[in-house]
């Protein structure tokens, strides 16, 4: 079920997406100094420290994070020890654009996992705003010009960025239906730790299997551990929060269309750290991803 777009609920979906941009260009800058499954793993054992002094009773016996514990681990593994993981591994084997262009398939995902598993019906409007917002996001990719997505080869990494957008849509549309109990569901940093506390016993098992079977190794510096911070804080406990309570309210397959902001904020943010000026082609995918919202989430 979806509700109007409001200010506020515009807000929380537009904040994610942002946040989860300088996530990308964080992690990009970082992979050579931490192996994907530790990044991941160190991610969420941080935000684990951070929600602890706000949750830390759902832990208690007879916590509905137990009743419920089933759903929790499934939203941990999808959207926490899968989704990020994926795409931390992706970038290992192929470059930020092409990644970014994979995940940019978002909208469709959503719309085929909601009809395909949750009896979602699709609406016309709702395949004009996928095209409107995939058009959008083409554009940044292509820098305005088509020759530059010609020049695009797929690699294993897409594959793999593939299956991350899958997990989450499935994380995405189950958001909207875990019938928590209250003292989990009654309070977002409850609600999020709860999955997290999961995720993070999916993801340790991930990077446990990566050291044992590859060579990793840790580069540690300040930079690096301010890279942490960030992608700790920022991207997984403010970015989730804000993500799971726009999709609890516009629902998923409008929300979907907010994720293609990523791409754009991730190139302005690019441009702004190499010093060059936005250009026209960025306003232009601006109008077009935003048409896409409104088109999809019009009644």
């Amino acid at each position: 079920m979806t509700q109007r777009l409001t200010l506020s609920t515009v807000c929380l979906l537009v904040l994610a997406p942002l946040l989860w941009a300088g996530n990308a260009i964080v992690g990009r800058l970082v992979h050579e100094a931490v192996p994907p499954m530790t990044l991941n793993f160190l991610r969420w054992s941080i935000a684990l420290c951070i929600l602890l002094p706000l949750a830390g009773p759902i832990f208690r016996r007879g916590s509905g994070l137990w009743l419920r514990w089933r759903r929790f681990a499934v939203l941990g593994l999808l959207g926490i020890g899968l989704y990020n993981a994926l795409q931390y591994l992706a970038l290992r084997s192929s470059t930020p654009i092409n990644v970014t262009l994979v995940a940019a398939g978002m909208p469709v995902w959503m719309l085929l996992t909601g009809w395909l598993f949750f009896g979602m019906p699709v609406a016309r409007r709702q395949v004009a705003g996928a095209v409107l917002s995939i058009a959008g996001v083409v554009l940044v990719l292509a820098r305005g010009e088509l020759r530059h997505v010609l020049e695009l080869r797929l690699v294993l990494g897409d594959a793999l960025m593939v299956l991350a957008t899958i997990a989450w849509s499935l994380y995405s549309w189950l958001l909207t239906r875990v019938n928590a109990p209250d003292d989990v569901r009654g309070h977002w940093a409850s609600f999020l730790l709860a999955q997290v506390a999961f995720g993070l016993l999916w993801s340790g098992a991930f990077a446990a299997g990566e050291w044992a079977f590859t060579a990793a190794q840790i580069h540690w510096s300040w930079s690096l551990a301010a890279a942490l911070a960030y992608v700790a804080l920022g991207p997984a406990v403010i970015a989730f929060r804000c993500w799971g309570a726009g999709v609890q309210r516009a629902g998923p397959s409008v929300a979907a269309f907010f994720s293609n902001l990523t791409p754009l904020f991730a190139a302005l943010m690019s441009a702004a750290f190499l010093g060059e000026p936005p250009r026209l082609y960025h306003a232009l995918a601006f109008l077009l991803i935003v048409g896409g919202i409104v088109v999809s989430s019009r009644r």
